[in-house]
């Protein structure tokens, strides 16, 4: 939990700590004013599963399909699409008059070249990649993709919302390797990037794509007409959540992608403010273990850890109590169709860190340095490492934690060097529920080693499971599917469930139209 102390010095914080606007855009009606979850550090969201980017890339970019609000997929820049008889041929057509920020059109080879992109990085396009024949570009306004087999879940993987989202971008980026991050932002969506204004650890702005044409249809999610009501969008980077409170409570920006629970009382009590939950689904904290570098390239001593892990003591500390979260032992969001809390046997009882100890030695624990990684700069991730550190040091592990502002952590992660090279053997994170719903989605529990998430987990059995879904006709089948990948992973975990909370965020009570979801999409939204 966050000092209470810092409430006694909001208002002489405020001032001080927050880079205020000139006097013309802060009294803009036309400029939203929005501090995110973290610092936009990189901008690439091919390039780093970061939520904080790929928020971004929904700002900047547009994608073929996307997720209504009762997750179903439907046509965003895609006009339609046609499939042959025998289900290996599928014709997309664009939407007319779609527009690059750099004024070219949106041809069907620059959809052709980004999904060729994406499909390198995220593990869903990865398992699409090995049935396609040839991703072609017909003409400008066609996208055909041959099939090698049939594969149901296409528009699934097209339309899918969590990290590494198919993002549509010009062809000339979309040739840059994933492994290499793409700095020129250019993409079709509702708002352009506005570099020259971007200051990390500062500001980052937006401007309206006045060439956007939106569907002629109702905001839905991610899905249905994107109306931009605002000129400017500045996101003001802010990491002392008392002073972006204090800047909120005194209407010097607009919203707060996410509050911190014990600040929340002093929020609900102004009538200018506005705090609600983020999405009905929640959020999942986890653990990540780098399964490629020893110690915790051991399977067995990654089981050991899970004997010293209280969700409760992660749970309290993110939420002080003062937002709805429970305990989670599933490798799914809890709550959700086929999410079975396998892990129950694991992480239901308290912890016992005597046998913890004793399990970690077995296991074959030598006293090997453990780096924990851990973002100064990020309040509902921050005590995370804090807990693992005194949780794993207590259960006789040799801790290094280390801080560092959330950035720095992201490009760290990325590296598969030793430890003695200044890497890392755990981080913590968070991920909405919405990310993780289905067995291919979720890429905290796939075992697509290094063409995975970090960490680099490598199990064939769970590939093979998720295979299988992919066919799957039957709730039964696919309940079965679930628990198997679920046990996989639990016998020897690669990410380790900390809990599923509910965060909420904030704004100002002039705003009206924000699309309930773990996000901050920067359509539909607009002052009253």
């Amino acid at each position: 939990m966050m000092p209470t102390k810092r409430r006694s010095i909001l208002a002489a914080t405020a001032s001080a700590a927050l880079a205020r606007p000139s006097r013309a855009q802060s009294s803009s009606a036309r400029t939203l004013r929005l501090v995110p979850q973290a610092d936009l550090a990189n901008l690439d969201p091919i390039w780093t599963p970061a939520a904080v980017t790929n928020n971004h890339g929904y700002t900047v970019f547009d994608t073929l399909y996307a997720l209504d609000e009762r997750l179903q997929v439907r046509p965003q820049m895609a006009d339609g699409h046609q499939v042959s008889d025998d289900g290996v041929t599928w014709t997309i057509k664009l939407r007319s008059g779609l527009i690059f920020h750099d004024g070219e059109p949106v041809r069907g080879r620059d959809c052709v070249a980004s999904l060729l992109r994406w499909s390198k990085r995220d593990g869903f396009g990865q398992m699409l990649a090995r049935v396609v024949d040839g991703w072609e570009a017909p003409d400008d306004l066609t996208i055909r993709i041959r099939l090698k087999s049939p594969f149901p879940r296409l528009l699934e993987a097209l339309g899918k919302r969590s990290i590494f989202t198919p993002f549509i971008m010009p062809e000339r980026l979309a040739q840059t390797e994933p492994t290499r991050q793409i700095t020129e932002m250019i993409g079709s969506g509702p708002y352009r990037f506005v570099r020259d204004e971007w200051s990390s650890g500062n500001r980052v702005v937006y401007a309206r794509h006045e060439a956007y044409v939106p569907r002629d249809e109702p905001a839905s999610l991610l899905a249905g007409g994107k109306h931009a009501h605002f000129d400017r969008i500045e996101w003001r980077i802010v990491p002392d959540a008392s002073t972006a409170t204090a800047a909120l409570l005194r209407g010097e920006v607009d919203w707060l992608e996410q509050t911190m629970p014990d600040l929340n009382p002093m929020m609900t009590r102004n009538s200018n403010v506005r705090v609600e939950a983020l999405d009905q689904y929640g959020t999942l904290s986890f653990l990540r273990f780098n399964s490629l570098t020893p110690p915790f390239n051991n399977p067995a001593l990654r089981r050991a850890v899970l004997g010293a892990i209280d969700q409760d003591a992660y749970m309290q500390a993110v939420t002080g109590g003062n937002i709805r979260w429970q305990r989670c032992a599933s490798m799914f969001p809890c709550g959700v169709p086929f999410s079975n809390e396998v892990g129950a046997p694991f992480l239901r009882s308290p912890p016992d860190l005597a046998k913890a100890r004793d399990a970690i030695a077995a296991a074959g624990y030598a006293g090997e340095r453990v780096v924990i990684m851990s973002p100064s700069d990020f309040a509902s991730i921050a005590p995370l490492g804090d807990i693992t550190a005194d949780a794993l040091a207590k259960a006789g592990m040799n801790i290094d934690l280390q801080t560092m502002d959330w950035g720095t952590l992201v490009q760290r992660r990325a590296s598969r060097a030793p430890v003695e090279a200044g890497v890392w053997n755990i981080f913590h994170s968070w991920a909405p529920a919405t990310s993780m719903m289905t067995p291919a989605f979720n890429d905290y529990v796939r075992g697509l080693g290094a063409g995975g998430y970090f960490g680099w987990y490598e199990n064939a059995r769970i590939e093979a499971l998720i295979g299988d879904w992919l066919t799957a006709s039957t709730d039964q089948q696919q309940q079965a599917i679930y628990d198997a990948v679920q046990a996989e992973a639990w016998a020897a975990p690669p990410t380790i469930m900390l809990g599923q909370y509910f965060p909420t965020t904030a704004y100002r009570g002039d705003l009206t139209g924000r699309i309930t979801t773990s996000s901050p999409l920067p359509w539909n939204i607009r002052r009253a």
